[in-house]
């Protein structure tokens, strides 16, 4: 199968070289963790030489007999080689019962740098604190990007083709391997279905999967929705799965937990506050709605929105849904000092709709950029201060 530098994670992960912290490699299964420290021991190889690697792949049956925490301590104890810098690299760790006790164990001897990656329902962002005594620092590792899409499909030019093709298959790249639809789209359900239906059914032991299967569903169809427990519950009920707004509450952190959904809370831009009372979720990669819902009520408009708040998590910023007055603006993207405000649609060739997208963002009195994000197939341009992207240009732009 193909594969691509992913510079971005493996940068990230040079900058960490050395650092005494546990890198812990997180996200979605099949966005390429594995991959990514598959490339960084390569890249240590063809640049260090006194160095010493210790892996252990635990998909792999030459390491079965160290699935057990006092074994898997005295492999690497054993492979140590005095004298060099010795790195730890452990994947799919949730597979050695009680592993954090000997990784925390190998940590607190300070003579290894150590790398840990595993299945995303095992080794989740609100466990690692509890896990890991020692100080470690999380890599999250999404799907592909669009940028990213391009360099693997580096023998087509025509960008819009590209941009309409990712919009629909997403970016788990291990389903670019199949040449017909229906193998292709299965492959993203057999991923989505083990994650929700054998993943979060064990870890939290769930009575009720088909309350789980329904309600991501609905999140699916109803991303840039503003949402709440108790209105979903509301509305499985009358659709015959019965649930309680606690239950659904529980079940909406599982999937944001295993990084199916990401929750955008919302901000009073005016009030400078945030506002609990109900946010949005998007779907960690198009790709999966297309697979599990197929056509049915594809709004563009939507889909376009879900992958603009992916691409900004994925550069890094906090991004929140925007209250001004009665109005909403579709993110606040904040990194540091900087702030964007953007609005994303379709197609904004109508007066009316440019109006309106543009009409909550001119309301704004203070000076940080404001944005419309759309398919205009047009090059930027700007609309009394407001900055009109392509969409698949703005992808490319980082």
């Amino acid at each position: 199968m193909k594969t691509i530098t992913r510079a971005k994670y493996l940068d990230r992960i040079i900058e960490l070289n050395g650092t005494p912290d546990i890198k812990i490699i997180t996200g979605i299964r099949r966005s390429g963790k594995s991959k990514l420290m598959q490339a960084y021991i390569e890249y240590l190889k063809s640049h260090f030489e006194n160095i010493n690697i210790i892996f252990i792949d635990f998909m792999d049956l030459a390491y079965e007999e160290i699935k057990e925490y006092h074994a898997l301590h005295a492999y690497v104890e054993e492979h140590y080689q005095e004298g060099k810098t010795n790195y730890l690299f452990v994947d799919e760790v949730q597979m050695c019962p009680k592993f954090e006790l000997a990784i925390n164990s190998l940590y607190s001897k300070e003579k290894y740098d150590i790398y840990v990656t595993g299945s995303n329902a095992f080794l989740l962002s609100a466990d690692l604190a509890t896990l890991f005594t020692g100080r470690y620092i999380e890599i999250h590792v999404f799907p592909f990007s669009f940028q990213e899409y391009c360099q693997y499909y580096n023998d087509v030019n025509d960008k819009d083709k590209l941009f309409d093709d990712y919009a629909i298959k997403g970016g788990l790249a291990g389903s670019y391997a199949y040449r017909i639809e229906k193998d292709r789209t299965n492959y993203i359900k057999e991923v989505y279905e083990t994650i929700v239906t054998r993943d979060l059914v064990q870890k939290y032991a769930l009575p009720d999967t088909l309350v789980l299967q329904r309600l991501s569903e609905f999140l699916m169809d109803n991303i840039s929705n503003l949402t709440s427990p108790n209105k979903v519950s509301q509305l499985l009920t009358a659709n015959e799965t019965p649930t309680n707004h606690v239950t659904v509450g529980k079940y909406i952190k599982h999937l944001c937990n295993a990084f199916v959904f990401y929750d955008i809370k919302r901000y009073d831009i005016r009030g400078k506050k945030y506002l609990e009372s109900s946010e949005k979720f998007y779907l960690c990669d198009s790709g999966i709605r297309y697979a599990i819902l197929g056509s049915r009520n594809m709004d563009y408009g939507r889909v376009y929105e879900n992958i603009v708040c992916i691409e900004l998590l994925r550069r890094g910023y906090d991004v929140y849904v925007g209250k001004l007055y009665q109005k909403e603006i579709d993110f606040v993207a904040q990194r540091g000092s900087e702030k964007i405000y953007i609005q994303v649609s379709d197609n904004i060739s109508g007066q009316e709709t440019f109006e309106r997208e543009c009409s909550p963002l001119l309301q704004i009195r203070d000076a940080y950029p404001k944005m419309i994000i759309a398919r205009t197939r047009h090059p930027q341009y700007s609309y009394e201060g407001v900055e009109i992207h392509d969409i698949a240009d703005w992808l490319l732009q980082e």
